[in-house]
C-alpha cells in the first residue's frame, strides 16, 4: 500500500480529466445517509445504482468495469460507512467519483470519500499545544483496529491508495480502485461498446442476480494468492465475531453464492448449542431469509466428521414438517421458495478447528447446481483450517483479557474515601493491550483526622506488575495507620520491597543450583515503583493541609484561583532502587478555590511522533486553563486533552487524580468515609 498523503486535495489536480469528461457527463455522486444502522446497506445500494447508471450512460471508462471491481467498491463503502456511523455517530457523506489520469499510459479509477462531521479539535489558548497537525493523518500508518476499526485492514488491501484528511468539524477518508484493463477510445463508443455497457449495467444492477464465477482461476496460482489474502486479514484479529465475518466476506460471492458460521460456546460443556454467529449472502435480499432457514433448521454434524467436507442437503428438510416436504399437493409449481435457492442447490459442511478442538462449523452453498467442485471444496477446507486458527487466537485473547481485567479489578479499591473540605475526581484508564497494567491508585482514611491518598505506577506490566500492586498497596495502607509520616512510609515501603527482591534473587539463586548451574530466563522484571503519597488533614478555617512526597513519579501541580501553577513537590529516587535512601516530604495548605493535580506518566509521557504532552510544561498550561473549574471538570478536560494530543489511543495505562478545597469542612458523601467511585474502563 502506497504511503497514506498528508492531504488530499478534492479539488481536480492536474493531469486529471473527469471520466466522461470528452464523451459525457462529469461522474461524480453524492449522497447524505443519517448515522444510524441503516446507513451501510443504503451506501451499498447507492454504489452498484450509481455505476449500473454510469455504466447505461456508455461513458468509455465504466466500460471498462467488472464484478470485482463492483464488489471491492461495494465492501469498501460498506466497510468506511460502517466505521463513521460506529465512531462518529454524525451523518454521513458518501461522493463516488470516476477519476481519468492522462499521464503516459492513460488510466481509471474509481474514488470513494466518506466524511462524517466529527466534532473539530477545541483551541484552548493563543499558543496551540504541541501536537501532530489536526489535518494529517500519519503516514504509513493504520489506525489501532481498538479505535478505529478493523475494517480499515480490508479497505488498504482492496485500494489502490487511501488515506484520512481533517479538515474543520470534518473527517473524510478516501480510497481508489484503479478500473480494470481500460485504455480510453479516441471517438466516441460504437455500437459494440455501448452493447458491452449495457451488459455491464445489468450485472451491476443492484436486482437479485446469482453471481457468476469461473472456477478454472483456482489453478495452482489463483488458490495460493486468496489463501495469502486470506491469511493476511484473518491474522491479528482479536474479535472471534469479526474474525466470522471477515470470513464470510472472503467466501462470498468468490467460492460460494452464501455461508453460515456457527461457533461453539467456549466452557459452555458439551450440551450448549453453538450459536449463528455470521450468515453472508451474494444478494443482500437473501440474506435474512436464508437465516431464518438456518435457524429453523439447525445444522448438525456426525460426532465422526473431521475438518474435511460434509456433504449437507439443501435446501434443509425438516422430518414432520409439510411446510418443508416438497410436491406438496396443491402447492402451485412456480411458488416461491422459503428462501433464496431453496429448491435447489448444494452445500457443503467444514468443521472448525484449532489444536484438536472444534470451535465451530462452517457451511457453504451455491445455488442451481447439484455439487460443489472439488477443486473448491479442497479450497475451502484449507481457508477453513486458517480460519480456525484465527477464531482460536481470538479466543485466547480474548481470555487473557478477560482475566487481565478481573485481576486489575481486584488489585485496585472498589470505593475510595471522600475527604472533608475536599471535592476529589479520579480518572483511570487501562490500556487496550489485554495485560495487567501497572498504574494503581487508593484514597483512605487513617487515625487521627487524616487522609491519604496515593497514586503509584510499578515498572513493567503483566503478573510480575500485579505483584508488586498487591504488595505496595496493602503495605502503604497498614503503615500509614500505624501513624508513621510521609517520609518514613516511603522510607519503610522502600525496604520491604528490596527484602523481596532481595528473597526473588535467592529463590532464583537456588533455582540455578538446581539446575546445575545453568541461568534460567524466567522473563521476571525488577521490582520497583514510582510512587506519589500524600497526607490530607482538615482546616478549621476551611481548606486542608497536605503532606505529599514523590518517588521517581511525575510531581504534582498545585493551581491556585488566578491560574498560577507550580510543582507541589520535589524528585525524589524512585522505590525498591537504592536502599540507603531517606525519602523527604513537603508540607502546604491547600486554600478553598485551589487545585491538586496527581499524575501518573500515562499522562507526561503521551507521545504524538517525537513529542509528549508534557513537552514545553504541556500539562501545567493545560491545567491553568482550568482555574475556577470543579474538580470533576478539570479531571475531563485533562482526560480530554491528554486523547486528543495524537490520533492513536494511549498505549499505556492513563491514571489522574484532582483535589479540590472548598470551604466545608464536612464530608462530600452521606454514605459514611468512603464513596464509590467509577473508574473508565
Amino acid at each position: 500500500m502506497a504511503p497514506i498523503p498528508l492531504q488530499r486535495d478534492i479539488v481536480q489536480r492536474p493531469g486529471t480529466i473527469r471520466a466522461g469528461g470528452a464523451h459525457g457527463p462529469r461522474l461524480a455522486s453524492r449522497t447524505s445517509l443519517p448515522g444510524i444502522p441503516l446507513a451501510p446497506s443504503a451506501a451499498r445500494r447507492f454504489v452498484r445504482a450509481a455505476l449500473a447508471e454510469w455504466t447505461g450512460l456508455g461513458v468509455p471508462a465504466a466500460v471498462g468495469f467488472s464484478d470485482r471491481l463492483a464488489d471491492d467498491a461495494v465492501t469498501v463503502t460498506n466497510e468506511l460507512v460502517t466505521n463513521a456511523v460506529v465512531h462518529a455517530g454524525t451523518t454521513v457523506d458518501l461522493v463516488l467519483r470516476l477519476e481519468e489520469e492522462s499521464g503516459d499510459e492513460l488510466s481509471a479509477a474509481l474514488v470513494l470519500e466518506v466524511t462524517d462531521h466529527h466534532p473539530a479539535r477545541p483551541v484552548s489558548g493563543d499558543e496551540p499545544e504541541p501536537g501532530p497537525e489536526p489535518d494529517a493523518a500519519v503516514a504509513g500508518e493504520l489506525p489501532d483496529p481498538a479505535e478505529y476499526g478493523r475494517g480499515l485492514q480490508l479497505v488498504a488491501t482492496l485500494a489502490d491508495s487511501w488515506g484520512i484528511t481533517y479538515r474543520t468539524g470534518l473527517k473524510t477518508v478516501w480510497a481508489r480502485l484503479p478500473v480494470d484493463d481500460w485504455s480510453a477510445p479516441p471517438a466516441p463508443p460504437d455500437g459494440e461498446a455501448l452493447r458491452r455497457g449495457l451488459r455491464a449495467a445489468e450485472i451491476l444492477a443492484p436486482a437479485a442476480r446469482r453471481t457468476e464465477r469461473d472456477d478454472a482461476v483456482w489453478d495452482s496460482r489463483g488458490a495460493p494468492a486468496f489463501l495469502a489474502e486470506a491469511s493476511d486479514l484473518l491474522a491479528g484479529q482479536l474479535d472471534e465475531d469479526l474474525v466470522a465475518a471477515i470470513a464470510g466476506q472472503l467466501l462470498v460471492p468468490r467460492l460460494a453464492d452464501w455461508c453460515a458460521i456457527w461457533l461453539e460456546t467456549e466452557g459452555g460443556g458439551p450440551a450448549a448449542e453453538p450459536r449463528l454467529a455470521r450468515v453472508w449472502h451474494s444478494d443482500e435480499t437473501g440474506t435474512e431469509p436464508l437465516r431464518t432457514a438456518l435457524e429453523r433448521a439447525p445444522l448438525s454434524l456426525p460426532a465422526g466428521a473431521g475438518s474435511g467436507p460434509v456433504a449437507v442437503p439443501w435446501p434443509p428438510v425438516r422430518p414432520g414438517h409439510p411446510a418443508d416436504q416438497p410436491d406438496q399437493p396443491g402447492e402451485p409449481e412456480d411458488a416461491a421458495p422459503p428462501h433464496p435457492g431453496g429448491r435447489d442447490g448444494a452445500a457443503l459442511a467444514f468443521r472448525i478447528t484449532a489444536g484438536g478442538r472444534a470451535l465451530g462449523t462452517v457451511l457453504v452453498g451455491r445455488e442451481g447446481v447439484t455439487q460443489v467442485p472439488e477443486t473448491v471444496a479442497s479450497l475451502i477446507e484449507d481457508f477453513v483450517r486458517r480460519l480456525g486458527l484465527a477464531v482460536g487466537a481470538a479466543r485466547a485473547y480474548t481470555r487473557q483479557a478477560t482475566i487481565s481485567r478481573i485481576l486489575q479489578r481486584g488489585l485496585l479499591p472498589s470505593k475510595v474515601a471522600d475527604i472533608p473540605g475536599v471535592t476529589s475526581s479520579l480518572v483511570y484508564e487501562p490500556s487496550d493491550d489485554g495485560v495487567v497494567g501497572g498504574d494503581f491508585y487508593d484514597i483512605f482514611p487513617c487515625p487521627g483526622d487524616r487522609w491519604c491518598f496515593v497514586l503509584g505506577d510499578v515498572q513493567g506490566s503483566g503478573p510480575e506488575a500485579a505483584v508488586v500492586t498487591g504488595l505496595a498497596r496493602p503495605w502503604l495502607r497498614l503503615l500509614s495507620r500505624e501513624g508513621f509520616g510521609v517520609g518514613e512510609v516511603l522510607d519503610r515501603l522502600n525496604r520491604l520491597l528490596l527484602d523481596d527482591a532481595m528473597e526473588a534473587a535467592e529463590a532464583a539463586a537456588l533455582m540455578v543450583a538446581a539446575a546445575g548451574g545453568q541461568q534460567l530466563h524466567d522473563g521476571t522484571q525488577s521490582r520497583f515503583l514510582s510512587l506519589l503519597y500524600g497526607e490530607v488533614v482538615p482546616l478549621p478555617e476551611g481548606g486542608v493541609r497536605c503532606t505529599v512526597a514523590s518517588a521517581g513519579h511525575p510531581l504534582p501541580l498545585l493551581l491556585r484561583p488566578d491560574g498560577s501553577v507550580r510543582p507541589a513537590a520535589e524528585p525524589q529516587v524512585l522505590l525498591g532502587v537504592v536502599e540507603d535512601v531517606a525519602y523527604e516530604s513537603q508540607v502546604f495548605d491547600l486554600a478553598p478555590g485551589d487545585t491538586l493535580l496527581c499524575v501518573t506518566d500515562g499522562v507526561t509521557e503521551r507521545r504524538s511522533g517525537p513529542l509528549m504532552f508534557d513537552d514545553g510544561d504541556g500539562l501545567a498550561r493545560v491545567l491553568a486553563g482550568c482555574a475556577g473549574l470543579p474538580a470533576e471538570a478539570t479531571a475531563e478536560k485533562i482526560r480530554r486533552a491528554v486523547h486528543e494530543f495524537a490520533e492513536q489511543p494511549p498505549d499505556d495505562d492513563v491514571a489522574l487524580l484532582v483535589l479540590r478545597a472548598d470551604g466545608s469542612t464536612s464530608a462530600a458523601s452521606d454514605n459514611g468515609p468512603y464513596a464509590f467511585r467509577t473508574a473508565r474502563w
